[in-house]
């Protein structure tokens, strides 16, 4: 006679199925969005959310790439990531350098990509370790390949935090130039990428020397990218 499920066994086997579900549900559910979002502005996300929870006043107007000006498009590539046209939404040469250099030095530094970002941005959230960027890597290739680039750069101008509450190019080029974002100079687009990816750190108004410094570096950057097409894909 084959031994039969004890009582108190029997309900950790029922909450793991229904963890599964649970998982494989969200799972379907996470790309059925991503996939909506193609054609649709992205409403919010959860690090608007939690600055509304903090009592911080959120600033957040949806714009079209083309509303943006090509300055900035250049900026944030010349800051975030130089190869966003060639990679598939992640970089692996970066990843690897990056365990080397934490090898050698014993210190990790970034290796997100635009689209990693974007993918952070838009479908998770700030921390939650090897899980969360594991997610954020995959949805990273899925919107890549799904989006294309022109959208993920686009959704990645629309939702990016540039401090004091204030989300998106458009919200940001008001906030701190007092322009639309579509207007911005090719010195104002350095400005603002200039305190990426810590915008609650690093202030545009007043500036300190390293983001001034900064600022002319990406002046020179930005150059390089339209010359040599790094930018191109938006564009095609």
């Amino acid at each position: 006679m084959e031994p039969s499920i004890s009582r108190k066994t029997w309900p950790i086997w029922r909450w793991m199925r229904r963890a599964m579900k649970f998982a494989a549900g969200m799972f379907v559910a996470l790309h059925a969005y991503a996939l909506i979002l193609i054609v649709l502005p992205v409403p919010g996300t959860a690090n608007m959310a939690g600055r509304v929870m903090q009592g911080t006043t959120v600033y957040h107007t949806w714009v079209p790439i083309e509303e943006i000006s090509p300055h900035l498009v250049r900026a944030v590539i010349a800051a975030e990531d130089t190869k966003f046209c060639q990679h598939p939404g992640i970089d692996i040469e970066a990843i690897q350098e990056a365990i080397d250099e934490r090898e050698r030095r014993g210190q990790l530094r970034g290796a997100s990509t635009l689209t990693q970002q974007t993918a952070k941005n838009v479908f998770f959230w700030n921390g939650g370790g090897l899980a969360r960027k594991g997610g954020e890597a995959w949805m990273a290739m899925f919107i890549d390949g799904f989006w294309g680039k022109r959208r993920v750069l686009e959704v990645y101008l629309n939702v990016a935090e540039w401090g004091d509450g204030l989300y998106g190019a458009e919200a940001a080029a008001r906030g701190r130039f007092g322009k639309s974002a579509k207007d911005l100079t090719a010195f104002e687009a350095a400005r603002l990428a200039a305190v990426l990816p810590s915008p609650n750190k690093w202030r545009v108004n007043p500036a300190g020397p390293y983001v001034r410094q900064r600022t002319a570096t990406l002046q020179a950057r930005m150059k390089t990218v339209q010359r040599d097409g790094l930018d191109a894909c938006i564009w095609n």
